[in-house]
């Protein structure tokens, strides 16, 4: 009877053991070459590889990924910051058509709108092309005294030669900015067929989903 009591004993440790072990979480994961492993510390292969904390039972408490490498943060990090900026934009679009509805309540009131800018546009050009006649002027002016001192062989003062230079400066700059005005004027006249469009869509409640 005595000879029993020590393979008692040993049942008895082995079950509290088991009980003992199916009474916490443990860390499930694989290995680099594909192997199951359980353990009850996560080691660092595991936080490498990806692992899920189970429990007793055998229900996934949490899932892991695997650790990323700089590049795949790199990549992540862009990508999130694409989504976060198609989001932005997006609301700014809505918030935009909200606008537009408001200032434009009827698809006439937008044409209006296009035509005071259209009509200013060309205000301001005519503005500019005067100034530029006006320059032009002063500049064959200028030109012309020049002319006639070398034909009476005089030689042209510095400070005239100097005024001759700055206005053909000013003239040159002048047509410039009037191309460049000239430009967006057209550019922005082009777009009211878009504008209008688009407005019609928002009023229809299409417009918003406009890319």
């Amino acid at each position: 009877m005595r000879s029993a009591l020590p393979a008692v004993f040993a049942i008895l440790v082995a079950s509290l053991c088991s009980a003992a072990e199916s009474t916490h979480n443990r860390y499930k994961w694989y290995d680099a070459d594909g192997n199951l492993h359980y353990s009850d510390a996560l080691p660092a292969e595991a936080v490498k590889y990806g692992y899920e904390l189970v429990s007793p039972q055998g229900v996934i408490i949490k899932h892991v990924d695997r650790a990323k490498s700089a590049e795949e943060r790199v990549a992540a990090k862009a990508e999130l910051a694409k989504t976060q900026a198609a989001k932005e934009a997006a609301e700014n679009r809505v918030h935009t058509d909200q606008q537009m509805v408001a200032a434009y309540p009827t698809e006439d009131d937008l044409k209006h709108a296009q035509r005071q800018q259209s009509e200013m546009l060309e205000l301001n050009l005519n503005s500019a092309r005067i100034s530029l006649q006006s320059q032009e002027k002063s500049l064959a002016e200028l030109l012309g005294h020049a002319a006639d001192l070398d034909s009476t062989n005089k030689a042209v003062p510095p400070e005239l030669a100097k005024r001759i230079g700055t206005m053909r400066k000013q003239v040159e700059d002048q047509r410039a900015y009037i191309a460049r005005k000239e430009a967006e004027r057209d550019q922005t006249v082009a777009h009211f067929d878009d504008e209008l469009a688009h407005y019609r869509a928002v009023k229809s409640g299409a417009g918003t989903n406009r890319r």
